[in-house]
């Protein structure tokens, strides 16, 4: 029977898309094959096939393999003569793929790197203040080990110096024996028992001056007085302590007389009192002073001058003044001072 006109379909070289949307695809929709014969009863019936709509219909006909099945044989034969171009473009493309990825790696490990720092930034901070502790008592423990046990260091040079009645020569023999000994080795415990047996020196100092000389500064007892015993005098300082022996008293220092009393007694200490709080210009003019007591003190001037009434030793340093400006007026005739009132003067 014939179709009325107008129902067929259109052909595949058809380009009008009103045609295109009314009737599909024929690869979408295709007729039963005919057959010449009978039907085989064992053939699988055809397999069912999906309704396509008029716009699937228009898009699958716009493209280009899809319009025609000869189009499609085309098309894969120009892709398989192709196949050694794209495969010639494919290797640029991996080169650069590597390239990112090797780039991508640097930037990964890079950034480790510097979280590892940060996280292990405080580790890292003790560490270093550790080894700089370390480093610095190694550094001392070595300074120190070649300052003890170094020759370079030993003591050669021996000077005396502050030394008027004392020998410097005899002193350098008593001490010499720690030459050749490293300063910091030097035994001083054993300089003060070699020096002790010059009673004269009455303090002393040590200095030690790299690489290899020893300073001894010496303080020497000042005599303040004679004492008078059994068979001479000896000369003391205000300590007592005996500077020199002699048969008879020099000239210069004043001889100090406590009736019979030692160093150890209470006259004696008065008398020193007053003898260290005169001033030069007194000291000079005097030749005896004499204590009984604390309270009783009495000056006697060289050359058969005039004797002084000092009473107490306290304030004696206010009486030493006053003394002073009364012997520098020089009164004529004078055969007594009294300062024992302290700031007043009287005399006869």
């Amino acid at each position: 029977m014939k179709r009325p006109e107008g129902f067929d379909r259109p052909s595949a070289g058809n380009d009008d898309p009103k045609a295109a949307r009314r009737w599909p695809s024929p690869r979408r929709r295709a007729a039963p094959a005919p057959t010449s014969g009978p039907a085989n009863l064992d053939e699988a019936p055809p397999a069912p096939t999906r309704r396509t709509t008029p716009q699937a219909a228009t898009a699958r006909a716009r493209t280009p393999e899809a319009a025609t099945p000869q189009a499609a044989a085309p098309q894969a034969a120009g892709a398989s003569a192709a196949g050694a171009p794209q495969q010639e473009e494919a290797v640029p493309q991996d080169r650069a793929a590597h390239r990112h990825a090797r780039r991508a790696a640097r930037e990964r490990r890079r950034f480790e790197k510097s979280e590892v720092r940060r996280f292990t930034r405080r580790s890292r901070r003790r560490k270093a203040a550790c080894f700089a502790a370390a480093g610095t008592v190694v550094t001392m423990g070595t300074l120190v080990a070649v300052g003890v046990y170094s020759p370079l260091l030993a003591l050669e040079t021996i000077e005396i110096d502050g030394t008027s009645r004392l020998d410097p020569e005899a002193l350098h023999a008593a001490v010499e024996g720690q030459l050749d000994t490293p300063l910091a080795l030097l035994d001083f415990d054993r300089i003060t028992g070699e020096l002790e047996a010059f009673p004269l020196i009455r303090s002393y100092v040590t200095e030690t001056i790299p690489p290899d000389t020893l300073v001894i500064h010496v303080v020497e007892r000042e005599p303040v007085g004679w004492l008078a015993d059994g068979s001479g005098f000896d000369l003391v300082d205000p300590a007592g302590v005996v500077i020199e022996s002699s048969t008879e008293r020099a000239a210069g220092v004043p001889l100090i007389d406590t009736s019979g009393g030692d160093s150890d007694s209470a006259a004696f200490d008065a008398a020193v009192e007053v003898l260290v709080a005169l001033p030069d210009s007194v000291l000079a003019q005097l030749d005896i002073v004499s204590a009984r007591t604390r309270d009783d003190v009495r000056l006697t001037l060289a050359g058969g001058g005039a004797a002084i009434v000092w009473g107490s030793a306290d304030d004696s340093e206010i009486k030493a003044r006053t003394l002073a400006a009364a012997l520098a007026q020089d009164y004529p005739g004078v055969s007594e001072y009294n300062v024992s009132a302290p700031g007043q003067l009287t005399y006869r």
